[in-house]
């Protein structure tokens, strides 16, 4: 039988001064939902995420530069922001806002099933 949970994605939220932090809060073996949180991070110089699924991620606080291979400048993404990332499609957290926790809240999924 499968348990009712319920939370909030702003509670409890990790001290991320030294290191992003990143949490599942649900998914199966298909699909998995997970609260990123993250305060002046990104990704190190020369480093890409080059991921075997698709994913779906939402900025809900905070604000981040998202820059993918092959494009000039950072995508801006403020509360509220989302976009589509699909699988194997280079890109990099360019930075995260400092002083106040960016949260994010991603969804990875199989390509073919798309959203």
């Amino acid at each position: 039988m499968t348990r009712t949970v319920n939370g909030n994605v702003f509670a409890d939220l990790p001290d991320t001064s030294a290191e992003e932090a990143f949490e599942r809060l649900a998914g199966n073996t298909d699909v998995t939902i997970e609260r990123i949180v993250s305060n002046g991070q990104a990704t190190p110089e020369g480093e890409w995420y080059d991921q075997d699924r698709a994913e779906w991620v939402v900025l809900l606080s905070g604000g981040a530069g998202l820059l993918f291979e092959g494009e000039a400048e950072p995508r801006v993404l403020g509360p509220g922001d989302h976009v589509t990332i699909p699988a194997h499609r280079r890109h990099r957290v360019e930075w995260t806002k400092n002083g106040e926790p960016t949260v994010w809240l991603a969804v990875h999924y199989p390509e073919e099933s798309e959203i």
